[in-house]
């Protein structure tokens, strides 16, 4: 499967092969197509499964766009680990489970962001929960591969290796 997404993501690098490296091209990509199936199943989460409806627990109640938001990352979070994992920073000298240790660790400040971010976006300036996951998405983003880049899936200079 790995040579199947690289093979489809190195189609389409060549007239970006002068602006940007293999790597951040991959990472556009497999960032892209990751973002864009957590969007989607964000938006069928809202609006057909959860049907816009509070989500009852026995703890708490959950609001839709955030019970939503939970339904998105137990896929995308797999499938995001995976790419980055395997299509894009192949060249990380950390160890799987520690690449997976601090990806979580990452991910859980992603999670508080989305959480800070659509909350704020929907219940104090009042945009629509699609949208305000869009915005949402953008920031997180962001932080997301600066971190990845220098701590998830980091390289280890020569140094560092001997260690």
């Amino acid at each position: 499967m790995k040579q199947s997404v690289n093979a489809v993501i190195d189609f389409f690098y060549p007239p970006f092969r002068r602006l940007i490296p293999l790597q951040t091209f991959r990472y556009m990509a497999c960032g892209g197509a990751s973002t864009a199936l957590d969007i989607v199943v964000y938006f069928i989460s809202y609006n057909f499964i959860l049907q816009k409806q509070i989500v009852h627990t026995p703890f708490v109640a959950v609001s839709p766009y955030i019970a939503a938001f939970f339904i998105a990352f137990a896929i995308s979070f797999p499938t995001g680990f995976y790419l980055n994992r395997n299509v894009v920073f192949t060249g990380s000298t950390l160890r799987r489970r520690v690449q997976l240790a601090r990806y979580f660790v990452l991910t859980v400040a992603c999670i508080a962001l989305n959480y800070i971010f659509i909350k704020l976006f929907v219940e104090r300036f009042g945009i629509y929960p699609t949208v305000a996951k869009l915005l949402t998405t953008v920031i997180v983003v962001t932080f997301s591969y600066l971190t990845q880049k220098r701590f998830s899936f980091k390289v280890a200079k020569p140094a560092e290796a001997q260690k």
